[in-house]
């Protein structure tokens, strides 16, 4: 049951790490925002290094290369998403993206589940989509660019849970390292390039680093909860992550948690306890 649990603490991770990053990318471009909190996750991500250890083979690098750039593509996207909105709407659609893909590369490499996961896994979408619709769902269509930017951010975090579920076992640390270092440096060449149209506003420094610290804290947790259980269910457990973005919300800014959000809550749960025991 370790990997379950690992991927609900990486999922909740993830879903507060999306809370001051769609607030920070609210002060200034997005690009700014990412500057900040993706080299902040890479200075976690050192300190741990002497704690788990780390080993840089050609599959290590390869590996968690390609997690780099899926990340960078990840971080721009789905701030950006959460930036423009509607939330409501998009998050839901972003976090089945994420899941979809990552399943079916699993049933393809072979995994399959108990009845109990049979019954997790459709319980764990619809719990999804409850949650992070919100109150009011249909009130706002969003804009084809915005359905774009939501599929694009979707299909980004999948490969990167998918590279760093190929990374060898033994790896340590490393796969994390070397992606975020290659997205940090993605991030900040194209922040570079496009220096004159980033604008002049300053970035949150503080919500920035914050949502870099608790996105290096999730992807520890992914990595972990990919090396000891089933790709297929860990991808579904972390795609609750719009679960930790309303309950940080309603502690933070007190925002309502709606009906459908607490069906959805208790959906999850549900769910989560079903795939763990799968």
């Amino acid at each position: 049951m370790i990997a379950p649990l690992l991927a609900l603490g990486s999922s909740l991770a993830y879903g507060c790490a999306d809370f001051p990053g769609g607030l920070g990318a609210r002060e200034a471009h997005v690009l700014r925002t990412v500057m900040i909190a993706a080299p902040a996750s890479l200075v976690v991500e050192l300190l741990l290094w002497p704690v788990l250890g780390a080993s840089f083979g050609s599959g290590t690098l390869g590996w968690g290369a390609a997690s780099g750039v899926a990340s960078a593509a990840a971080f721009v996207l789905l701030y950006r998403t959460l930036a423009i909105g509607p939330m409501n709407v998009l998050s839901p659609v972003t976090a089945l993206v994420s899941a979809a893909l990552p399943v079916g590369v699993g049933l393809l490499q072979g995994e399959r589940l108990a009845a109990t996961g049979l019954l997790g896994l459709p319980l764990a979408l619809v719990a999804v989509v409850l949650v992070s619709a919100g109150h009011g769902a249909g009130a706002a269509r969003p804009s084809r660019t915005a359905l774009l930017l939501t599929f694009g951010a979707g299909a980004a975090i999948a490969l990167q849970l998918i590279f760093l579920h190929q990374a060898p076992s033994d790896s340590g640390v490393a796969p994390l390292i070397v992606g975020r270092a290659v997205s940090s440096a993605v991030t900040l060449a194209a922040a570079g390039a496009m220096y004159r149209r980033l604008g002049p506003e300053r970035p949150a420094y503080a919500m920035s680093a914050c949502a870099g610290v608790l996105d290096s804290t999730a992807n520890l947790l992914l990595l972990l909860a990919a090396r000891s259980g089933d790709l297929a269910v860990i991808a579904v457990i972390v795609t609750l992550y719009p679960a930790g973005t309303v309950l940080l919300a309603r502690g933070v800014l007190a925002v309502r948690i709606h009906r459908g959000q607490l069906v959805g809550l208790g959906t999850a749960a549900v769910a989560v306890g079903l795939l763990a025991l799968t």
